[in-house]
């Protein structure tokens, strides 16, 4: 491994607070969202929702005794300490610019402070069985390069499998007021969604904010093979009728709510607004993603492919 590899210093562990959020130290900035506890319970709900969503599922390549599994940005380690259980002769390395995982962990779990971003990841070639990376939009300069390092370090044969959510808002009922490329509109998730991706675009470092809807498309070009993509509708809140669904929607409203605020500050902020008019603004869209009467959901992908034998 690389000399990159960091302890618990102060140099990782001195998070800055900003706006009343807490962020990440190593690499300071590269990543614009909060690692607070907020956030970690936040991530941890959005996990259970996922679950429900895929009927208790939390992979869904063909494993065969992996060796060696790895999850990148692996956030509050609830994934990979469940994968743990699942396969106890695996070693399941999750990397993370922030050390919020916990210390009590099963043996064959192992957290690393590490930028995937890098050009030169830890390990050597063809190392993994299989590669996961789940709710990385909006952190990344470039997906597809991040995919084509994955691809680098993955085994013959080994799979790769993302998880992400199209941030986009969509309705299949005209219950959801159209977009106003002209100006604000009357749904305020779309502007969210636009001024976000704005900035996402304009302010350094640049970052993709929509990734899910290209994954195929990337691992098609980088060279993976059997790709596979899923496609789940995400109400945004429990407008549907269906029991299931309902439940999933009470999740998903309760994970937009609780990530707003820190999904917005940072970006926003670059863009020359203030604390205060962020805060008015978020107002309209809390409003927008709790009205039952507007049918909008969010596609969640789950895309998986094969490294070549």
């Amino acid at each position: 491994m690389a000399s990159d590899t960091q302890s618990l210093t102060d140099s990782v562990t001195d998070y800055p607070i900003e706006n009343g959020r807490r962020y990440h130290k190593y690499h300071e900035g590269a990543y614009p969202y909060p690692n607070d506890e907020q956030e970690l319970e936040r991530m941890e709900l959005q996990h259970h929702m996922c679950k429900l969503i895929f009927e208790e599922k939390i992979f869904f390549v063909p494993l065969e005794e992996p060796q060696q599994i790895l999850d990148v940005g692996t956030g509050s380690g609830l994934w990979a300490i469940e994968m743990a259980s699942l396969f106890p002769n695996a070693t399941i390395t999750g990397t993370d610019l922030s050390p919020v995982q916990p210390t009590e962990v099963p043996e064959n779990v192992h957290f690393l402070i590490d930028d995937a971003t890098e050009d030169e990841w830890l390990w050597d070639t063809d190392h993994f069985d299989y590669i996961h990376m789940g709710h990385l939009s909006g952190s990344i300069p470039s997906f597809k390069s991040l995919l084509q390092k994955a691809y680098k370090h993955l085994k013959p044969g080994a799979y790769i499998e993302c998880h992400e959510v199209d941030p986009k808002p969509k309705c299949d009922d005209s219950t959801m007021p159209p977009e106003n490329p002209d100006g604000y509109s009357e749904f305020a998730l779309h502007d969210w969604y636009d001024l976000n991706k704005r900035s996402s675009e304009e302010i350094e470092p640049a970052r993709q904010f929509r990734i899910a809807n290209r994954l195929e498309k990337w691992m098609k070009e980088i060279g993976f093979e059997d790709i596979e993509q899923r496609v789940y509708k995400v109400p945004t809140n429990p407008w549907p009728e269906d029991k299931k669904w309902k439940e999933i929607g009470r999740y998903m409203e309760t994970n937009w709510l609780e990530a707003l605020s820190g999904w917005s500050y940072k970006p926003f902020l670059a863009l020359g607004w203030s604390k205060p008019e962020i805060e008015v603004f978020l107002v309209d869209v809390r409003k927008s993603i709790q009205d039952r009467n507007v049918h909008a959901y969010n596609n969640l992908f789950v895309v998986t492919g094969r490294k070549p034998l």
